[in-house]
């Protein structure tokens, strides 16, 4: 139970990643606060966590800033801390990179960049009482250049730009900020190596270890370590779980 009694906001947790973090944190003893905009998915991921440790459910738009604020507010009413931040929710198009548009930027910013700074930003006070952790989100996409994916690599840079400053910044408050960039298997990437087989089976053989992450148990899991006190002494990184794909130099 290495979170017992932790408090922790992880944003676009009804399903997927977020939700495999969630429920490798409350199998640590955290309390998860699902934030999603899905009810459906939430209540069912919200019934898993509560098997483990007490959740909480916010179905909220974080595009918006007003939002983010009453969030934090929330959790801290209920819980009376915020030990843990993990900015996971993002929504993006993709599109050759001369058939960007403004509109498709606004999307992926807006989902994912703008969120992500927001929370921090509001969290801030509470992270600082508790010497927490914050854990944001990046992708190869962004570290590699990958075609088609201009506004969502572009923001995600922007998210590993701000976590690096907030290293810095928050680093002598005892605050760890750190990135995670993962490949997983969720639910959409399953129906898309059904209807492309091919192009599934290419991006594995392009994997060294030959398989994609499980949300819970590979990805989930370094989310538990970079929550934990076993991290403390490690921030401003970002760490690859994504099967070697990419390696840091």
């Amino acid at each position: 139970m290495r979170l017992e009694g932790k408090v922790a906001i992880i944003t676009g947790s009804a399903s997927g990643i977020g939700r495999g973090m969630a429920l490798a944190l409350a199998k640590e003893g955290a309390h998860i606060v699902i934030v999603d905009i899905n009810e459906e998915m939430g209540q069912k991921t919200l019934a898993e966590i509560n098997q483990h440790n007490e959740g909480m459910l916010l179905i909220a738009d974080i595009s918006k800033k007003e939002n983010v604020e009453q969030i934090v507010s929330d959790v801290v009413n209920k819980f009376g801390k915020l030990d843990i931040l993990i900015n996971n929710a993002h929504a993006s198009k993709q599109a050759l990179f001369v058939e960007t548009t403004q509109e498709l930027f606004d999307l992926s910013f807006g989902t994912g960049f703008y969120p992500t700074f927001h929370f921090m930003q509001a969290a801030y006070p509470e992270l600082k009482k508790t010497r927490g952790k914050v854990i944001n989100f990046a992708s190869g996409a962004g570290l590699n250049g990958q075609p088609t994916q201009t506004s969502y690599a572009a923001a995600k840079e922007a998210i590993r730009a701000i976590s690096r400053v907030a290293s810095n910044e928050w680093g002598p408050e005892g605050i760890n900020v750190n990135i995670i960039a993962p490949i997983a298997l969720t639910a959409g990437v399953e129906q898309w190596s059904k209807s492309s087989p091919e192009l599934y089976e290419a991006m594995i053989n392009n994997i060294p270890l030959r398989r994609m992450g499980d949300p819970e148990g590979d990805i989930g899991r370094v989310a538990v370590f970079l929550s934990s006190s076993d991290s403390d002494y490690i921030t401003g990184q970002t760490i690859m779980v994504d099967g070697g794909s990419t390696k840091l130099r």
